[in-house]
C-alpha cells in the first residue's frame, strides 16, 4: 500500500466546536450532514467539502471559511 502523503490542509472544527460550546451532534442537525461526515472532516480524512456545506458550517459557527480551514505548506523534511 502507498504511503500517505502529509496533509497541508487542517480543518479546525474541533476547536471552532469547542469554543462555541457546541458538539457535533449539534452541529450535524444544524447543517443537515450525518456525524459520521463531520467527524471525516473534522478528523482530517475528507477528500471533499461541498460549498454548500462550508458555507452552511460557517453560517452555523458564525466563522469565515478561513477560520475552519487553513493550509501549512510542508517543510523541507516532508
Amino acid at each position: 500500500m502507498a504511503e500517505e502523503e502529509p496533509q497541508a490542509i487542517r480543518i479546525h472544527l474541533d476547536r471552532l466546536l469547542a469554543e462555541r460550546g457546541m458538539t457535533l451532534t449539534e452541529l450535524s442537525g444544524h447543517v443537515g450532514v450525518t456525524v459520521v461526515n463531520l467527524s471525516v472532516l473534522k478528523n482530517g480524512r475528507a477528500k471533499a467539502v461541498r460549498f454548500s456545506t462550508l458555507a452552511k458550517i460557517c453560517e452555523v459557527l458564525r466563522c469565515q471559511p478561513g477560520d475552519l480551514i487553513t493550509y501549512v505548506p510542508p517543510g523541507p523534511e516532508e
